[in-house]
């Protein structure tokens, strides 16, 4: 695990995976650098070469970024199994300055747990296979349901569906608004039921005074909460 694959092709044992594979297998690799990943291929453990692949930054993603900070995030964070080159490289477009790469899927949990501040609520936005432990541990954790595998979706308590990650800092306003309004709505009807108990303990509500803190105020909270279906940007 965390290492790469192993498979047998016409015949042949081929090994596809990381540095550490290569070295469990007494290949010496020769120093590489750059803003990608190093995929290496050995067939009968003789070395082969290597693919170069690097992440693609969503057209919307450094816009996202600066959404969520509007929102007032408190702090991002890039976890990855990436290597730290173009880990770093990805956080730097993005704007965010803590990184920590080369994760494996427990690792990623440690770190989690190591960014949680007490008292604030602590968010995971994946949609590898290899984020759903960590999906699972987090206070909310936010899959992209259009290319998110089953697992990431599955563990995730809330889910995308799609990919424009600018949806994530559109459904925090979603969220907060919806939250404020259920606060009124339970306000509102208590108060007012309190104070409609009180007055005809004192002998000054009516029956229709009973019917509008019963029904009346239902409605009301109704009316209300319908204002969430309102678009707001």
């Amino acid at each position: 695990s965390g290492y790469g694959v192993k498979a047998q092709v016409d015949g042949d044992v081929v090994h596809v995976g990381n540095d550490r594979l290569m070295q469990s297998l007494g290949l010496q690799l020769a120093a590489t650098h750059g803003d990608y990943t190093l995929v290496h291929v050995a067939r009968n453990g003789q070395y082969l070469g290597c693919i170069r692949m690097a992440d693609m930054l969503k057209p919307t993603a450094a816009e996202a970024i600066s959404l969520l900070k509007r929102t007032g995030i408190a702090h991002l964070a890039l976890l990855t199994g990436d290597h730290p080159e173009p880990a770093k490289d990805v956080a730097k477009a993005l704007g965010i300055t803590d990184v920590h790469a080369q994760l494996l899927p427990q690792d990623k949990v440690q770190a989690m747990n190591d960014l949680r501040v007490p008292g604030q609520t602590l968010a995971f936005v994946g949609d590898g296979i290899n984020d759903a432990p960590v999906l699972c541990c987090a206070d909310v954790g936010i899959a992209m349901g259009a290319l998110g595998s089953d697992a990431a979706i599955e563990a995730a308590d809330v889910v995308l569906m799609d990919d424009d990650p600018r949806k994530l800092a559109e459904a925090i306003r979603i969220a907060r608004r919806t939250r404020r309004i259920v606060r009124q709505n339970i306000v509102f009807a208590l108060g007012v039921k309190f104070l409609v108990l009180l007055l005809g303990a004192m002998g000054h509500a009516g029956m229709w005074l009973a019917v509008f803190a019963d029904v009346g105020v239902s409605v009301l909270a109704i009316l209300n909460a319908m204002r969430t279906m309102r678009n707001h940007k």
